[in-house]
C-alpha cells in the first residue's frame, strides 16, 4: 500500500483549518497576514524575516498556491517552521480575530 503525503499542517486539524481558511480567502486576509508579519517582525526584525524567507521560498516562484503572494507566502512558511505550540496558539488567535471580525468560520 503507498504510503499517502502528508503536508506539514496535515498533523493538526486546527492549523488545517487555518491554511484552508487563508486558501480560500487570501485576498480578504491578507491584512490579517501583514499585521502577523509585523507582529513577527516587531519580535526578531524585519531583517531576520526577510532572510529566513529568502532562505526557504522556491526557486522560479513555486508552484504552491500560495508562493504567488509575498505576505502569504512568509506567513505560512512562517507558521510552518515555529514549535508546535507556537503554531496552535497563533492558529487559534487568528480564528478568534475573525470571529470577533464578524467573520463566518466553518467547521
Amino acid at each position: 500500500m503507498p504510503q499517502e503525503f502528508k503536508r506539514w499542517y496535515d498533523h493538526d486539524p486546527l492549523m488545517l483549518k487555518v491554511i484552508n481558511i487563508l486558501k480560500d480567502y487570501q485576498d480578504e486576509l491578507r491584512v490579517q497576514a501583514e499585521l502577523f508579519l509585523a507582529n513577527i517582525e516587531s519580535k526578531v526584525s524585519k531583517e531576520a524575516v526577510n532572510k529566513f524567507y529568502f532562505m526557504v521560498k522556491p526557486l522560479n516562484g513555486g508552484s504552491r498556491w500560495y508562493d504567488n503572494d509575498p505576505v502569504i507566502s512568509k506567513t505560512i512558511e512562517l507558521l510552518r517552521v515555529v514549535p508546535l505550540d507556537v503554531q496552535k496558539k497563533v492558529a487559534q488567535e487568528f480564528i478568534d480575530t475573525l470571529k470577533k471580525n464578524g467573520i463566518t468560520i466553518p467547521d
